[in-house]
């Protein structure tokens, strides 16, 4: 289980060092879209209210084109044991729309980590990662991200019942 959240971590960081951020306008845009309110520097979902001691505010973590389409998706994520269980953290996945404006794909608890197989339109399924030992694996049908299978370490499992 440590093993997953340290090599989820370290994709989430691997991924996001050598992205671009987005400009001010698109960070307050996205995070807008994503539901979350500016309080001071801080953007906030309104999930942890207020802040406890362990909490970590709204973030974008990754920031470019996934799918191929030349327009940007954007991962917010938000984190607090208290808000969040034991997988503490929250994250929502935003894709840049041809008029500019954004929509959220899919908010969930967990930790995205995209794997390189695709569903429609490019999509890469994303695994939302947690504590445990079997992960939902969901996949872009066209029109939103639904549970595709389950997997552990690249294989199928089932989760306990």
């Amino acid at each position: 289980m440590r093993v997953r959240f340290l090599s989820v971590a370290l994709a989430i960081l691997i991924n996001t060092s050598a992205l671009a951020a987005p400009s001010g306008a698109e960070q307050v845009s996205i995070f807008k879209t994503a539901g979350f309110t500016q309080h001071g520097r801080q953007w906030r979902s309104g999930n942890c209210e207020p802040p406890e001691l362990s909490y970590e505010p709204g973030s974008i973590v990754r920031f470019r084109d996934l799918n191929g389409d030349g327009r940007p998706e954007a991962v917010v994520t938000e984190g607090g044991g208290l808000c969040y269980g034991n997988t503490g953290q929250n994250f929502w996945m935003l894709s840049k729309q041809p008029n500019g404006t954004w929509k959220i794909l899919v908010e969930s608890l967990g930790m995205p980590e995209f794997l390189p197989t695709k569903g429609a339109n490019g999509y890469p399924d994303l695994l939302v990662g947690g504590p445990g030992f079997c992960f939902p694996v969901l996949r872009w049908n066209g029109r939103a991200y639904t549970r595709h299978h389950f997997e552990y370490e690249g294989k199928a499992c089932r989760p306990p019942s």
